[in-house]
């Protein structure tokens, strides 16, 4: 798709009256995308340009990208992949209906009033699609079953893949907003009182039906602090030991006690403790209900009498209930909830869906007939699949574009083809998959012919790709890697390089004792070592106990070269490099070669690849310049 963002530019200006503005190797650029980049231009600069000013730039831009796809950059799959990647992302906030965030953020503050008292049942989604109906058809008889008469609790008991409804009967207690799956949540909210909710699926986990028997106003938060007596897995002994030990700080704290001294001093829980017994705010059914209880029904500030959880023996003191907060107080919790569940991507789903319509793109029922046909066919499924990976059987469509089975296989990435145990599920939710894919794609065709924002940016991102990749080729890369012509563009220009003093040019070894450095110094002067194989034949001789660093200063710049040769006194030693020797250095007066002040060269050799490079494209590409479209341009 965004292959062809300058064609679909093109087609798209013609529409809108777009005119050329120029012509740059036989391809036009359009008003727009001048004047887009133009005033984006503008806005980076200290002193805005005019347009006469910035045409010469823009031509140099365009001529320069003309010559990277002349260079066939644009159709590397490196180059592809990042476009791609960019136009996707960039794509995105196209692709999600902000409307159904919205609703979400509503309807969960609407819910936050209340609790529900729900109950369930559930069965497993099975791992075929022949087991997913199953499944969900054998539940939804369970739901006739209790709707006749039958005991929603026993047919828990009774059915439940939920194990822990042999001893709840499949009760969940009362459940609040953003406390379980969106799907579940969805239908404890949306099923009356009384009544009994339409089969639905909670993926991973399985298909579901509730009842609700009973709701009650959401009574908030609260903040609170505890001190606790730990008797889980004691005897009857010593919890009663730690019955008198709970019941002795109560009388100290009916006394006057120091609720938070006393907390950090003899509480027995260690989250809470250190912070003198502080809990974070909790809601309904975030505690154990006999802590929920005592919390809830005191007042602000009142302390309760000891009682037993599963865990001890509590003192609780209540600091503030916390009720509901405004729609604007709450967002920032509902939409952190919402981020972490299924309605993260319902905007992007519902998009999608109406993409989808709006395309006509939907799959075939008879296709999938056909393909399953096929697959009865053969005995395993990998040999189904691979039966499939040249079928022309149309299995989905988008518009009058056709997709056939083959194209499905190809699709499918390898790894699930290998893992595949049900052809016909691993094909099905692979033509889904592509149905949506293909749909995003083609919308995306769309937003470059109808939106002029989008068109823009994706067009700037593509050819600053390829001016980064060409210029690096041409300039920046040649410039500091290219010996030979930076040696010649020094010599031809030595006179533009002087020094305002003297410098040491040569080596300087370095090594971790004095002994290995007399050593070294020994075997350089029996040996002839040339310069360039220097630091490998040392360091092979010595290993890591000698380093060689090429060296040009001045005097000042380094004190263990005003040392070595100027005659300067002897520094202190810094870590392990104790003792050092000059090895073919000698003082000059001016540079001799372009590495002697390789930064300086390189900038100029580069400015110099540059106007050379221009002067080339000038000549390689025609330019041909609107000037009466351009006057009409507003600065």
């Amino acid at each position: 798709m965004a292959l062809a963002a300058a064609a679909i530019l093109s087609a798209a200006a013609a529409k809108n009256n777009d005119p050329v503005v120029m012509t740059i190797n036989g391809k036009d650029v359009r008003q727009s995308e001048f004047e887009y980049l133009y005033k984006k231009n503008n806005l980076q600069q200290l002193q805005p340009q005019t347009v006469d000013e910035y045409v010469d730039m823009f031509v140099v831009y365009k001529l320069k990208v003309a010559d990277a796809e002349a260079a066939g950059i644009d159709t590397t799959s490196t180059f592809r992949k990042e476009f791609e990647g960019y136009c996707a992302e960039l794509a995105r906030p196209y692709f999600r209906d902000s409307l159904v965030e919205t609703r979400l953020v509503n309807e969960a503050y609407a819910r936050m009033a209340t609790s529900r008292l729900v109950s369930h049942i559930m069965l497993p989604l099975g791992t075929t699609i022949e087991e997913r109906e199953a499944n969900r058809n054998r539940l939804d008889s369970i739901r006739g079953l209790v709707l006749n008469g039958a005991d929603f609790g026993e047919m828990a008991i009774k059915y439940s893949s939920d194990r822990s409804a042999l001893r709840n009967k499949g009760s969940m207690g009362y459940i609040n907003v953003n406390s379980y799956p969106y799907p579940f949540e969805y239908a404890a909210y949306a099923t009356p009182v009384g009544e009994v909710s339409e089969v639905f699926e909670d993926a991973p986990y399985g298909f579901h039906i509730v009842k609700v028997m009973d709701e009650k106003t959401n009574p908030g938060k609260v903040e609170a602090r505890h001190i606790l007596k730990l008797t889980q897995g004691m005897s009857e002994e010593e919890a009663g030991l730690q019955k008198a030990r709970i019941d002795s700080i109560y009388s100290l704290l009916k006394s006057g006690g120091d609720f938070d001294a006393i907390a950090r001093a003899e509480s027995e829980d260690p989250g809470s403790a250190a912070n003198g017994g502080r809990l974070p705010l909790f809601g309904p059914n975030e505690m154990v209900p006999e802590f929920e209880e005592a919390a809830f029904s005191l007042n602000d500030g009142e302390i309760s009498a000891p009682f037993a959880t599963a865990y001890g023996y509590h003192i609780v003191q209540t600091l503030s209930h916390k009720g509901i907060g405004t729609l604007e107080e709450e967002r920032a919790s509902i939409m952190a909830a919402i981020s972490r569940d299924m309605r993260s991507s319902m905007p992007e789903t519902e998009r999608l869906n109406q993409l989808k319509r709006q395309y006509r793109a939907v799959v075939s029922p008879e296709g999938l007939e056909n393909v399953k046909a096929v697959i009865k066919k053969h005995e395993t499924s990998a040999a189904a699949l691979g039966a499939l990976a040249s079928s022309n059987i149309t299995v989905g469509s988008i518009g009058e574009t056709k997709i056939a089975a083959s194209e499905v296989i190809a699709s499918i990435p390898q790894n699930v083809m290998d893992h595949s145990k049900d052809a016909f599920t691993t094909f099905s939710e692979g033509t889904t998959q592509l149905l949506n894919t293909r749909t995003i794609e083609h919308a995306r065709k769309q937003l470059a012919v109808e939106d002029a924002d989008y068109r823009n940016l994706i067009n700037e991102y593509r050819d600053g790709i390829l001016l980064f990749e060409i210029s690096n080729n041409n300039v920046w890369e040649r410039s500091t890697k290219d010996s030979e012509g930076l040696e010649a563009y020094f010599k031809a220009n030595r006179d533009k390089y002087t020094w305002d003093m003297p410098r040491y040019k040569g080596y300087v070894i370095f090594s971790t004792s004095d002994s290995i450095a007399s050593d070294a110094k020994q075997y350089l002067a029996n040996n002839k070592v040339e310069t360039d194989s220097l630091v490998k034949t040392l360091r092979g001789r010595y290993g890591r106990n000698i380093k060689i660093e090429r060296v040009i200063a001045a005097k000042g710049d380094n004190p263990v070269i005003d040392h070595i040769a100027f005659n300067a006194e002897r520094p202190k030693a810094s870590g392990k490099w104790i003792e050092w020797f000059a090895y073919q250095g000698r003082i000059i007066d001016a540079p001799e070669e372009a590495a002697d002040v390789r930064g300086a060269v390189a900038t100029d050799y580069q400015q110099q690849l540059e106007r050379n490079w221009v002067t080339d494209l000038r000549n390689k590409y025609s330019v041909k310049l609107n000037k009466k479209a351009l006057k009409k341009i507003t600065e």
